[in-house]
């Protein structure tokens, strides 16, 4: 039986998926920090930016979730699948999210995110610097 409301239930998910995806970014920030990379600051920044903006959205959307009552808590998990019950309304709804469909969901978010922390860059930041004979900036 679906107790939640379309507009309630793309909420929490959002919520859920955005949530993975700071997890996932902070993850990938201490891989960035400990691993070979030879100029580490443009990807740290970048992931810096992505973390930013997902978790300003990610407040907005629990100040949302809050004032609506809603509540979602993993229950279950195994190889295949992970079980997540939506709570609102005095409902418990449960539903089940192939694993690889969650790692699609939040690659999307990441992408998006991407996208949005290089558009908050400012415009002459993202021109090209001018280059002297040799290739190096003067």
């Amino acid at each position: 039986m679906r107790y939640l409301k379309q507009k309630e239930l793309n909420l929490a998910s959002r919520y859920l998926f955005l949530s993975m995806a700071v997890t996932v970014i902070r993850q990938d920030r201490k891989h960035v920090e400990q691993g070979k990379f030879k100029i580490k600051e443009p990807y740290m920044e970048l992931l810096g930016k992505m973390e930013l903006e997902a978790r300003k959205e990610r407040k907005e959307l629990r100040k949302q979730m809050d004032a609506m009552k809603i509540q979602v808590v993993e229950s279950g998990r195994n190889d295949s699948f992970t079980s997540f019950l939506f709570l609102a309304h005095g409902y418990e709804e449960k539903r089940n999210y192939f694993n690889p469909a969650i790692r699609k969901k939040v690659e999307n978010i990441l992408f998006e995110l991407m996208k949005r922390s290089q558009q908050s860059v400012p415009p002459a930041a993202q021109k090209q610097p001018a280059h002297h004979e040799n290739g190096l900036r003067e």
